[in-house]
């Protein structure tokens, strides 16, 4: 269990603040129900943008200011100013498990100095440009290798991943199907 009485930071992460948002959330769900929302436009060509202007946490609105750029590449029409949707998937996937990853690991008491994750997946444009309707417009499968240094064994390592495979939410989300419920305004 985390120490709450002294200062306590593993990897950057205050635990202590940790427990107690973990804390508050046991004692109260409601709290820790959060909604994220995005709005994308279309900026010409294959480019968009999205704003992120805030989140809601136990019905509290928290307000925020990102801009994401998405573009494709030249030879798939686009400009080339900025990642595609594919590489954004990827980035989103990895930035959320390197969240767990160092969470899991500081709350288990390993000292990280490192932490990377690489992603690739491959995509048959024939389902995409609807050439062929037996070929899928997305990925069959993913592949990822995560690269951990710090202070932890070979079997924290494996524990840590096994924790992150059982509780990121962007793992879950992509390793499992969404319902997807969008209308037409």
């Amino acid at each position: 269990m985390l120490d709450k009485t002294t200062e306590n930071r593993v990897n950057g992460l205050d635990l202590n603040a940790l427990a107690e948002t973990v804390d508050a959330i046991a004692a109260d769900p409601a709290k820790g129900m959060v909604e994220f929302t995005v709005a994308t436009g279309w900026t010409g060509q294959t480019r968009s943008e999205t704003t992120v202007t805030h989140y809601t946490m136990g019905g509290e609105r928290i307000e925020r200011g990102f801009k994401i750029v998405a573009d494709e590449p030249f030879e798939l029409l686009g400009t080339n100013s900025a990642p595609n949707p594919q590489e954004l998937l990827m980035a989103a996937a990895n930035a959320c498990m390197t969240v767990g990853y160092v969470a899991q690991a500081a709350v288990n008491g390993v000292n990280l100095t490192a932490c990377r994750i690489t992603m690739k997946g491959e995509l048959d444009l024939r389902g995409f440009l609807g050439i062929d309707p037996a070929v899928r417009p997305g990925y069959g499968a993913i592949d990822y290798e995560v690269e951990l240094e710090g202070d932890g064994t070979r079997e924290q390592y494996e524990a840590i991943h096994r924790a992150v495979q059982a509780t990121s939410p962007n793992y879950f989300n992509m390793a499992n199907a969404i319902e997807m419920r969008g209308t037409l305004a």
